[in-house]
């Protein structure tokens, strides 16, 4: 960012500037005179055009600005290279909240329970967009204004680029006493063999011209090339992370063993999409989780997931895939991949009639490492005059029960000896309000919670000798529910897999970029920005050849260079003493001489 943002005077490609014009030797006599170097006096503009204006008492005045000329200031301000950099840490900092607090379309739940652990901080929090970050107004502020900079410094620079390129690279300076990299030698032959014996060595490493005055070189157009190849490359990323928010869309799905997926709105848990995204453009793809395989260390440690689906395109073609954690499955221009999974106990209701009143497997979230999972099974469908039911509890994989029946816990992941503990609620869910209720959340604001008698000096039993029914389930068994609510039948034991559906169609720009800044950024840092100049003067022993190269920073490759170049225009008749070679000259740091001022 810093040497995009550098002033044109530090540019070696821009010959006008005053350190490129000392280090090539271009000024002379029209120095003379300039501050500094004469009786100090400057006269004044014309008209105070360009300077302060002498007002009749003899005193400068500053002239208005005018709305044009704050306009021209704000502009120049906000593509310098100091406000650019403040404009970058700004935006590390405002993306901070975005890692503190939960994220809206990322974790709806976390935030739910932010307001809930923080009633009077959380809707400040909302208010200032804290729950959703990276769209927030003063965010987008934020990327907009460096976007602006960023291109408000490229343009320019390209355009001043791209004369570089154009034209011929700088005129052979009168002398080369003031660089520190030079070198002199006589050899033998005429100017004109010697001409081509240089122009042979610089062919292909540099561009070299044939002057009056000598030949004339200059490489490392790359440098800048990258530099500027970087910098739109970080426009490019921004665009690109722009138009995946636009048109892309995000939605979860869980899907358990046997069943199917179909890539519509209404079959995903949630759905995010971009403001752009037309959901009636979604991929119609299908595909079935024919089985969920997981693997633990005997302590619990986990090792791998295979959720093994088989996948049918829009096409009617069909494929067996397996998504693995960081291995997604692509399918419809959407990757899938695999989130979590868990257990899902496929149960069945009767009432109190006899009439099945619920079947089908119900998700059970993990909570702990030994999935510890808690559900909730709702009974809304029963037949006329029956109390509706809700079952909430835990599964355990493998499952340790107290002696004393006072609880139970899982020692394991794996369901070695799987068991459903539930207990149990009637009345009414809520589900008719046309409210919609967590699935994996039982509303018992119009429910009862179902009481038994319980036994002798048992724990947890009230004063009246109830207790809270508690019902434990392995599979295949089959319970009755007091005061004849019907039965509870635990079925079989699927798996379930937790998907995350993602589509971008800005990924393939996104990855292209940051190759492309990579490259940049290369260029920028490794390919060495050279001059190079030689004069060619007939002598009576041979031609005299003289030569001086120059860099922009530190170049220790420098002084090597122009002792090729030397030693491809012949072998030395004698060395002139008053000049030093490039290889001596190399130990000369680049602020020791004016020469490397601005480069």
């Amino acid at each position: 960012m810093a040497r995009l943002l550098r002033s044109n005077d530090a540019d070696p490609t821009n010959l006008s500037s005053k350190a490129g014009q000392q280090a090539a030797g271009l000024e002379g006599p029209a120095a003379e005179g300039a501050p500094g170097t004469g009786d100090g006096a400057r006269k004044p503009a014309p008209g105070g055009a360009r300077g302060a204006a002498a007002s009749p008492g003899g005193a400068a005045t500053q002239p208005a600005l005018g709305l044009r000329g704050w306009l021209r200031w704000m502009w120049r301000q906000l593509t310098s290279m100091r406000v650019a950099l403040m404009l970058l840490l700004l935006l590390a900092v405002a993306a901070v909240p975005g890692s503190f607090f939960p994220q809206e379309p990322q974790d709806p739940a976390a935030v739910d329970q932010y307001f809930t652990d923080h009633p009077d901080l959380a809707p400040w929090l909302e208010r200032l967009g804290f729950f959703d970050v990276y769209a927030s107004p003063w965010f987008a502020a934020v990327y907009l204004l460096l976007f602006t900079s960023l291109i408000g410094c490229i343009v320019p620079r390209i355009a001043v680029h791209w004369r570089a390129l154009r034209s011929q690279p700088p005129r052979v300076p009168r002398t080369f006493r003031r660089f520190p990299v030079r070198g002199e030698r006589v050899v033998p032959g005429a100017p004109a063999d010697v001409e081509r014996k240089v122009m042979a060595a610089l062919r292909g490493r540099y561009r070299a011209v044939v002057t009056d005055d000598g030949i004339t070189a200059e490489r490392g157009y790359l440098r800048e090339t990258g530099n500027l190849l970087f910098h739109l490359s970080l426009v490019s990323i921004l665009l690109s992370l722009a138009a995946g928010q636009l048109f892309s869309y995000r939605g979860q799905a869980v899907v358990v063993e046997g069943q199917s997926f179909a890539n519509s709105v209404v079959a995903y848990d949630s759905f995010d999409p971009g403001t752009f995204f037309d959901p009636g453009s979604l991929e119609p793809f299908t595909f079935t989780l024919e089985e969920f395989t997981s693997e633990f260390t005997v302590d619990a440690q986990a090792r791998d997931f295979q959720a093994h689906v088989t996948v049918t395109e829009p096409g009617g073609e069909t494929r067996r895939e397996t998504i693995r954690v960081n291995h997604p499955m692509s399918a419809g221009g959407a990757n899938v991949y695999l989130s979590g999974n868990g257990f899902a106990p496929r149960v069945t209701v009767r009432d109190g009639a006899g009439e099945v009143a619920f079947s089908g497997a119900v998700p059970f979230l993990p909570e702990d490492g030994v999935y510890t999972s808690r559900g909730v099974i709702k009974v809304p469908d029963v037949s006329a005059g029956q109390e509706q039911l809700g079952l909430t509890g835990a599964f355990l994989p493998t499952a340790v029960v107290a002696p004393d029946g006072s609880g139970a816990f899982s020692i394991h992941p794996q369901p070695n000896d799987p068991l459903m503990v539930l207990t149990l609620w009637a009345g009414d869910l809520g589900l008719d309000a046309g409210v919609p209720q967590n699935v994996y959340v039982l509303d018992t604001d119009g429910m009862r919670q179902v009481h038994e008698e319980a036994p002798d000096g048992s724990a947890g039993s009230a004063e009246d000798g109830q207790q809270p029914v508690t019902l434990y389930l392995r599979p295949g068994e089959t319970v009755e529910l007091p005061e004849g609510l019907g039965t509870v039948t635990f079925d079989s034991l699927p798996r379930f897999a937790a998907l995350d559906l993602r589509y971008d169609p800005s990924l393939p720009w996104l990855l292209g970029s940051a190759v492309a800044a990579m490259l940049g950024l290369f260029g920028s840092l490794f390919v060495p920005r050279r001059r190079l100049w030689v004069r060619l003067t007939a002598t009576d022993g041979g031609t005299a050849v003289s030569a001086a190269a120059l860099a922009r920073g530190d170049d220790p490759g420098l002084a090597a260079d122009l002792d090729r170049v030397l030693s491809a225009a012949g072998a030395p008749v004698h060395n002139e003493p008053a000049g030093r070679s490039g290889a001596a000259a190399a130990t000369t740091t680049a602020g020791a001489s004016p020469a490397q001022e601005g480069h």
